[in-house]
């Protein structure tokens, strides 16, 4: 089996290439290819990654490419690990949106589409090349955010897509730490949209313990959540992180106009990172990658991938469409929920209604991501402006405009359909 890493320059990589090392034969890896625009992220990553593979004793094909092509020829998995514009971008999306007073964040609300915007492009592009070059059957595995709209996005133009993320399998890990016992003994029913999810199950052993969990360890698990613990006490379920940009709009604001952006913080832990990769007898992974997110990335795409290709029958969280699991949305909106992983693709499982205080969120937020993908296709400002009063964290008129302005400016260079626009 052939896998290709598109953003393989990314300083995310070698957790990854941790764990294809590690899985390769329940994988099937025979051939690894990381592709990067990025000449000394190619050389500096590549290296380190072609090192960590030896030291795993991995006899099987490695290259590292800017040759988008040969990356894809034959592949049967596409793992896509973009960031369109880099950390300055993120930059941008993290700062630009607090000028009219809404949060700053680089995969929900205003931030969140100005990446969209620039990406959603990007990677319908390479997913043209997929259908031309890769195996008939092959798979995209997108882990670029943000996941559910460019994932919508895949699926809409008709690509063998799934979307993944880690939040669902950091969550599981938490629990499992929590409760002392093996993660595979825990499954976590983890619903909603990308970023925008609840637990409202916990299952060990196939008993749902989450009332339980949430008596006994309801303090940490806010921790983790980083929102007080009266939040999970009156909604009974664990929300993501990201729901706090939702519930504590006001708080987060002031914070974020105070502190540093975490697109700083990160662009100093890749640099440092970076250096550390440089480092010939480094074989293993840093522990200050930690530092840089994406915690237990490798575990779930190996996990992802390895089902793909044997048609296990576990149950994974990925983002697929609804197709009726999730009552209240349409069937081609892009869910974050657990599936059945088959051979032939990902099966939502049927899930109980949401309660209304999570199902209308949920609604507006995937009005909004239809908005955006059409916005980002079609490079109307118009689209970009409902997309935008669409946001729950936006939502108003005087702001909308001005940020279509801001965010059509600040990434121009990445928005060719809406210069286009401009000059019809």
């Amino acid at each position: 089996m052939k896998l290709a890493v598109i953003g393989g320059g990314s300083t995310y990589t070698p957790e990854l290439v941790a764990g294809l090392a590690r899985e390769r034969e329940r994988v099937g890896l025979q051939d690894l290819v990381l592709h990067d625009i990025d000449p000394e992220r190619r050389e500096v990553v590549g290296g380190l990654a072609q090192r960590m593979l030896a030291a795993a004793g991995y006899d099987g094909g490695f290259s590292v490419t800017d040759d988008l092509d040969r990356a894809l020829d034959g592949a049967s998995f596409v793992l896509i690990q973009l960031r369109v514009g880099g950390q300055a971008a993120r930059l941008s999306d993290e700062t630009v949106p607090l000028a009219c007073g809404c949060i700053g964040q680089e995969t929900t609300g205003a931030g969140g589409l100005g990446k969209a915007l620039r990406t959603v492009p990007v990677v319908l592009e390479i997913a043209s090349r997929v259908r031309e070059l890769a195996d008939d059957r092959a798979w995209i595995v997108d882990f670029t955010n943000p996941v559910g709209i460019v994932t919508r996005a895949l699926r809409d133009d008709g690509h063998r897509a799934v979307g993944l993320c880690n939040v669902a399998i950091g969550i599981q890990r938490e629990i499992a730490r929590l409760l002392d016992v093996p993660p595979d003994r825990v499954l976590v029913d983890q619903v909603g949209l990308n970023h925008l999810t609840w637990v409202r199950a916990v299952r060990v052993d196939g008993r749902d313990i989450l009332s339980e969990l949430l008596a006994e360890h309801g303090d940490a698990l806010a921790d983790q959540a980083g929102q007080p613990r009266a939040v999970l006490d009156e909604l009974g379920v664990i929300p993501s992180y990201y729901l706090r940009y939702f519930y504590f709009h006001d708080e987060v604001l002031a914070e974020q106009r105070k502190g540093v952006p975490r697109a700083a913080t990160v662009a100093e832990i890749e640099r440092e990172l970076l250096e550390l990769y440089r480092d010939p007898s480094l074989t293993t992974k840093p522990k200050l990658l930690e530092q840089r997110g994406g915690a237990y990335y490798s575990e779930a795409a190996t996990q992802l991938v390895a089902s793909l290709s044997t048609g296990d029958g576990d149950v994974q969280v990925v983002d697929v469409p609804n197709n009726g699991a999730l009552a209240g949305l349409a069937d081609d909106d892009v869910v974050e929920l657990p599936a059945r992983i088959q051979a032939d693709g990902p099966v939502p499982l049927a899930q109980e209604p949401l309660a209304p205080e999570l199902l209308g969120l949920v609604q507006h937020v995937a009005a909004y991501e239809r908005l955006a993908v059409a916005a980002a296709l079609s490079g109307d400002r118009t689209l970009v402006h409902k997309a935008l009063v669409a946001h729950p964290l936006i939502g108003q008129v005087p702001q909308s405009d001005e940020l279509v302005d801001l965010l059509l400016t600040s990434g121009a260079e990445y928005l060719p359909r809406f210069q286009r626009e401009a000059l019809a």
